[in-house]
């Protein structure tokens, strides 16, 4: 799989329980602390082709690194590796976290990879992951823990924990339902300079529109396109007159 594709951005099924549970792996050595007087900001990444579709298809110059074969591209670097000192947590659907586990956790990891991959595999190892699903029953990578039920919920009872930044890590479904309810204080897009025509869509119908600002714009050197925007705060406009 080429170096910009190894972010495995997939969707899960939420539960619809109207209450959260939670349950912790049992190589876990994440401590849950409440009370934090801290904000935790809530980032969402979306990996996206020009027509919306979460899928990373072959285009020139899609396998080709940007520059020297150990450090991340822009894209990479603005999403993830900027983003290690303050992040703590991050949320994934359940293949996303699998996709991960099989793709980016150290044990699966080559020696001879690229350098920044391997940073982020020791990231990730490090950081609290949460699997968001009611199918798996044991995650089998250390730091983890399973969250069900409401989405805004589950979003608003780790913001209450302590600890550090928040990155929601999932396909198109998981990340829709992030925007439609307004779950995220920023979101960082990669789009991709192809018109795919097929796979998963992260827009459908939504009863109210979302407002965002845009932060940074950055092309890459193959077409792509990295834009930072953050959430408007306060009650969406319900129409257009």
């Amino acid at each position: 799989m080429p170096l910009k594709a190894r972010i495995i951005a997939n969707s899960t099924n939420l539960d619809a329980d109207p209450y959260v549970a939670r349950s912790f792996d049992a190589n876990s050595t994440v401590a849950v602390r409440k009370d934090s007087r801290m904000t935790r900001k809530v980032t969402a990444n979306l990996y996206m082709t020009i027509d919306g579709r979460g899928e990373f298809p072959k285009y020139p110059g899609y396998d080709l690194p940007a520059g020297n074969r150990d450090d991340p591209d822009e894209f990479f670097r603005r999403m993830w590796t900027d983003r290690y000192s303050d992040v703590t947590t991050v949320v994934m659907g359940r293949r996303s976290f699998t996709g991960h586990r099989r793709v980016h956790s150290l044990k699966a990891r080559k020696p001879d990879a690229p350098k920044f991959l391997l940073d982020y595999s020791r990231f990730l190892e490090r950081v609290e992951k949460v699997c968001l699903s009611h199918r798996l029953k044991h995650l089998n990578w250390a730091n983890s823990r399973l969250m069900s039920g409401d989405l805004a919920k589950i979003v608003a009872s780790l913001k209450r924990e302590e600890g550090g930044n928040i990155i929601l890590e999932g396909g198109p479904r998981l990340i829709h339902e992030v925007i439609r309810r307004n779950l995220a204080d920023d979101y960082w897009f990669l789009i991709m300079p192809v018109v795919f025509g097929r796979g998963p869509r992260y827009w459908f119908p939504m009863t109210a529109q979302t407002n965002l600002k845009l932060l940074s714009a950055t092309n890459m050197p193959y077409g792509e396109l990295v834009l930072h925007y953050e959430a408007r705060q306060g009650k969406a406009a319900t129409g257009t007159g």
